[in-house]
């Protein structure tokens, strides 16, 4: 009879563990694929062969009474040889079955949803009701799946393991592949009596409505996790995440570059050139803008520390005022003597224009390198 404890090298007391790690040690320097060779693969087989009887607990009982279930000359690795104990032994892991039923607990699926906010809660920060629609455990069942007071049976085709296991033969010799049973779909019981409520999901959808802080500085691309807010998973499972995508809506007056709030406003003709003082509302109120004397349009006024709040950091940044001065369109005959009176003070009855490109200096120059630099 052979010494099976001599071929994996384990003492006769060794325990399933003791024998599991033999196994791996000899099946990383034995395999075929890493020592080829006929002598390798022989002692490959027998490590096999022992690993097979040695941890199966009712095969190591009849072994140790004497029997030999390769007695016979199983060809191979023999009838009980397991494809994923390979697994185990090059990778530690459980192969391609899942080495008994699974569990019909699962984590749930994280979810995204869309808000959209106005500008101003993107400056300072607001507290906004979300109403989500997703996955949340069956109160009816309480995430078993099945009706209260009924049971679950065990799967007659797979007897409870979760799994099949199919022979095969292979250049090896005869090799075992495990999938999951098909009749109990892995979890080696059938519901025979399912929730009304759920239908044997242990989860139901519904809507309810999240109180969201939106944090100051979001802008649209941001997104705001919220851990443990996302879909139930199965069997009542542990919820996923929920993510939450801002959408800054469109502002009539100031557009966002950045942390800073860009507007526009227009001075009349005589404002621009004898200067004055207007006033413009903010997110933080009215402020007043000083019109210099002489202003043109595309110069700019600042407002420092009225923009945006930085999302990282400390800090605000900027209202950046751009001024487009209005010549009037229209003149009754006492404007239009006026406007000569001043063009003759000035010498400009016949002007002449001053042309020059269009990126050098200018109106549409300023405009550029306003824009370009902020």
């Amino acid at each position: 009879m052979n010494d099976y404890y001599a071929d994996l090298g384990v003492a006769r007391d060794a325990s399933p563990e003791d024998v599991k790690r033999a196994y791996r040690k000899a099946a990383r320097r034995l395999h075929p694929d890493v020592n080829p060779g006929a002598e390798a693969e022989e002692q490959f087989k027998k490590v096999s062969q022992a690993y097979d009887v040695l941890s199966d607990a009712d095969k190591r009982r009849a072994y140790d009474m004497g029997s030999d279930p390769y007695a016979a000359g199983a060809a191979g690795f023999g009838q009980g040889f397991s494809f994923s104990d390979i697994m185990d032994a090059f990778f530690g892991g459980q192969g391609a079955g899942g080495r008994g039923p699974r569990s019909r607990m699962a984590r749930g699926q994280d979810a995204l949803v869309r808000l959209d906010i106005d500008l101003g809660d993107a400056v300072f920060g607001a507290m906004k009701d979300l109403t989500i629609e997703t996955a949340v455990g069956c109160q009816t069942c309480e995430g078993a799946g099945m009706r209260p007071g009924t049971s679950t049976r065990r799967c007659d085709v797979c007897e409870g393991r979760g799994e099949i296991q199919q022979v095969q033969r292979s250049f090896l010799g005869q090799v075992m592949t495990t999938r999951p049973c098909m009749t109990c779909q892995g979890f080696g019981e059938i519901i025979t009596d399912p929730c009304y409520d759920c239908s044997g999901d242990g989860r139901v959808r519904t809507r309810r409505t999240l109180t969201l802080r939106v944090p100051a500085g979001v802008d649209t691309g941001t997104r705001i996790q919220l851990a443990g807010e996302g879909e139930v998973g199965p069997g009542a499972g542990p919820a996923g995440d929920l993510y939450v995508e801002v959408a800054v809506n469109r502002h009539p007056v100031f557009q966002r570059r950045g942390d800073d709030l860009h507007s526009t406003i227009e001075v009349p003709m005589t404002a621009a050139a004898l200067g004055a003082t207007l006033s413009m509302e903010t997110f933080d109120g009215p402020q007043s803008l000083d019109i210099k004397r002489g202003a043109q349009s595309g110069d700019t006024i600042t407002l420092r520390g009225l923009g945006v709040t930085h999302l990282r950091g400390t800090g605000r940044g900027d209202v950046i005022v751009h001024t487009m001065v209005q010549t009037p369109t229209r003149l009754d005959p006492e404007q239009e003597e006026l406007l000569r009176q001043l063009a003759k003070a000035r010498g400009e009855e016949r002007p002449e224009g001053r042309v020059s490109n269009p990126g050098e200096g200018g109106l549409f120059g300023k405009l550029r390198d306003a824009f370009k630099t902020r």
